[in-house]
């Protein structure tokens, strides 16, 4: 049993060698994008949500 939770993690250490990390400016300019992204969704989706809210509240008479 040893055995096989021995033979396990030599092959992930074996498989860790073979990845290749980014580098730093990758991993910043990546976390822009996400960032960027994100933000764009969710102004997209507020937008939607006012328009959507303003409509049932004209269509239920309330305020």
């Amino acid at each position: 049993m040893f055995s096989k939770i021995r033979n396990y993690f030599a092959g992930a250490r074996q498989e860790f060698k073979h990845i290749q990390w980014p580098t730093a400016k990758a991993t910043q300019r990546l976390t822009l994008v996400v960032i960027g992204l994100s933000l764009v969704v969710a102004v997209y989706l507020g937008a939607f949500d006012f328009l959507f809210t303003t409509i049932l509240q004209r269509i239920l008479g309330i305020v």
